[in-house]
């Protein structure tokens, strides 16, 4: 919920002709889209979550839902007004291709909402500060000892002043930035009601941007 708040807070009151949700999975933010564009295209590399998808979007049948991966779109340069990523770059050690690919895809003026897993939240500041160390430029692999096998998925958390370099570097302008699931603790989620704590994530997700507080950062970029 705290994503489709900062989604929904990205794009509030503007209508596209297109969209692509990258890496959508089964489609849970893809819905979200549908509200404000004319065309959606769910695109995910996994066979299973587009299996998944299936069903979760069996009421949305103009949702067009096709298998790729974030780094090879098969879509035509510039045929794109919305693009969005989400939960993706954690998988993408070096973002670049990916980043332009989106931007390839979308026409002038087009808009991309990008997100990452932030090295520099909050929690994570105090452990640096801690130990003496600054917190890396380059993306953190974040996965457990036993999960760093040969050939194993990548898991990383990137820097957002690395992101939104890249982001430029991409040919895509940064307009917003979001600190989204501000409250991800277990101790909160044991004290807060949901309805508290959706309030609160809504209130300060700009003010705790200028910060990069939380574990997620959303980019709106521009073409």
């Amino acid at each position: 919920m705290s994503e489709v708040i900062a989604i929904r807070r990205l794009i509030c009151g503007r209508r596209f002709a297109s969209a692509v949700d990258v890496g959508g999975g089964y489609g849970r933010l893809t819905i979200v889209l549908a509200e404000y564009a004319d065309q959606v295209t769910l695109v995910d590399s996994s066979v299973q979550q587009l299996e998944l998808s299936r069903e979760f979007l069996a009421g949305h049948p103009a949702i067009d839902r096709r298998r790729m991966g974030a780094a090879a779109l098969d879509f035509a340069d510039r045929s794109m007004d919305l693009v969005t990523m989400i939960r993706v770059m954690h998988h993408l050690p070096d973002p670049a291709p990916a980043l332009a690919e989106v931007s390839r895809i979308l026409r002038a003026g087009g808009n991309a909402i990008i997100e990452m897993a932030n090295s520099t939240h909050a929690i994570n500041r105090v452990r640096h500060l801690r130990r003496g160390d600054p917190i890396p430029a380059a993306p953190v692999d974040i996965r457990s000892r036993d999960a760093r096998r040969p050939g194993g998925a990548p898991f990383v958390s990137h820097n957002p002043g690395t992101v939104a370099a890249q982001l430029e570097d991409a040919g895509l302008r940064v307009r917003r930035i979001l600190s989204v699931s501000n409250l991800r603790h277990p101790l909160l989620k044991d004290v807060l009601p949901e309805r508290i704590m959706l309030a609160i994530e809504r209130a300060v997700q700009e003010p705790l941007a200028g910060i990069c507080f939380g574990p997620s950062i959303f980019f709106l970029a521009e073409k």
